[in-house]
């Protein structure tokens, strides 16, 4: 979901100016120079997708960018753009850790379709190489995810209500979808039925909309959101044929209606799984049948502090390496809001930070659990905020990353 404002006194503009000069400068005292894709000397490559187009509300970015993390104190050095390709809103690295995938969220690649594009990763330099681009298979793709396999790559498309398997084959190119799935028409209401008191949070329900696939823990199963539908659906996955299939269950929770399911997170333990409705900014924690892939709600909490009213649209949610915390983020209201996870899974408000930044999208902990970023993408910046891993509480470390748009980061680690 797009829009927004820009909060007052903030240009996005005059900081992207002045914070890159800062980036680039540390940029030109060597930091590019001798990158990897593991660890080497307590420093991560990190890759960011951003939005180039008019899709998203912005479109300062230009492409996928290279960075440098440097783990021991968090910092993102802006070192360079490494692939000129539109849209690459989400991103994810293969597990063999040689090659990178991004969505292209536009709708003219192909009969109305968006694109998936793949690259190599040069082991040295960091640098990408184009491999090949195919279809999405629908409109819009916003959301990548890879198996652990490294076979197959799983593709939400918002725009066309699809979700797609797609094989990797040798050399890390992308073949034509083994399977695409277009599930029903049932639509919720325009209004989120827990929407806080004076929301105007009434997008995405015109149309099926597709907006989050992944593989379950034990790669069984897959499921995949749909906002408009309010409904998580499960399907079992046939890895010789790379198809989905009905799981043995029922193949769909339904959430209430207008809520609209974006994003989920299974806890490390893989018999939990957290789920946040955009338009309604909560969340619902879900026990887990593995052996079904079947949800069983448990509880729903906001993801906005007690007595907000206004319009607010939730994003993004993360679990802690050690299952301990939970992160949500929150548009409009700019935040995210933290719980820790009791014993039993049931989620516990714990605080929230400013996300120092306009409308933030994606976030990601780094691989060392040590750091959260965030993508703001109306401030065309990734904050950085430091995890207190006893509490689970956020601290700003101060550090602003201008990257035009950004959509996405990932950490090749």
């Amino acid at each position: 979901m797009s829009g927004g404002v820009m909060r007052s006194g903030f240009s996005r503009r005059v900081f992207l100016k002045s914070a890159g000069v800062v980036a680039l400068g540390h940029s030109a005292l060597g930091i590019a120079q001798n990158a990897s894709r593991s660890v080497k000397g307590s420093r991560y490559c990190a890759y960011v997708g951003t939005y180039t187009g008019a899709v998203g509300g912005g479109s300062d970015g230009e492409g996928i960018y290279l960075l440098e993390m440097n783990a021991a104190t968090g910092q993102l050095s802006r070192r360079k753009l490494v692939a000129k390709t539109p849209n690459p809103s989400w991103i994810a690295i293969h597990p063999s850790k040689k090659y990178l995938y991004a969505v292209n969220e536009v709708d003219n690649y192909r009969d109305g379709s968006g694109s998936v594009s793949a690259f190599s990763i040069n082991e040295a330099s960091g640098d990408l190489t184009a491999l090949n681009v195919v279809s999405s298979e629908g409109a819009g793709p916003c959301y990548l995810i890879i198996d652990a396999s490294g076979k197959f790559a799983f593709v939400a498309n918002y725009g066309g209500g699809t979700v797609a398997v797609l094989p990797i084959l040798d050399g890390g190119v992308l073949g034509a979808a083994t399977d695409v799935h277009r599930d029903g028409t049932h639509l919720g209401s325009t209004q989120a039925t827990d929407a806080p008191l004076g929301s105007f949070a009434v997008s995405g329900h015109d149309a099926p909309h597709a907006h989050m696939i992944a593989p379950d823990p034990q790669g069984r199963f897959v499921l995949a959101t749909d906002l408009g539908q309010d409904r998580i659906y499960s399907y079992r996955f046939d890895i010789s044929a790379g198809k989905l299939g009905p799981s043995d269950g029922a193949r769909f929770v339904s959430l209430p209606s207008g809520d609209g399911p974006r994003h989920f997170a299974f806890h490390p333990n893989g018999h939990w799984l957290y789920a946040i409705q955009e338009e309604a900014s909560n969340i619902v924690f879900f026990h887990y049948e593995v052996s079904a892939g079947l949800l069983t709600a448990q509880q729903t909490v906001s993801s906005l502090p007690a007595g907000f009213a206004g319009t607010s649209f939730a994003s993004e949610i993360l679990v802690s390496p050690d299952g301990k915390f939970l992160y949500a983020a929150n548009r409009l209201h700019d935040t995210i809001a933290v719980f820790s996870i009791e014993p039993d899974g049931k989620l516990k408000w714990a605080g929230e930070t400013s996300t120092m930044g306009d409308y933030p999208g994606q976030c990601r902990i780094d691989p060392g659990g040590n750091f959260l970023y965030a993508c703001n993408r109306k401030s065309d910046s990734i904050t950085c905020f430091r995890i207190h891993r006893d509490t689970g509480l956020l601290a700003f470390t101060g550090q602003y990353t201008a990257v035009g748009s950004p959509g996405s980061i990932t950490f090749l680690g």
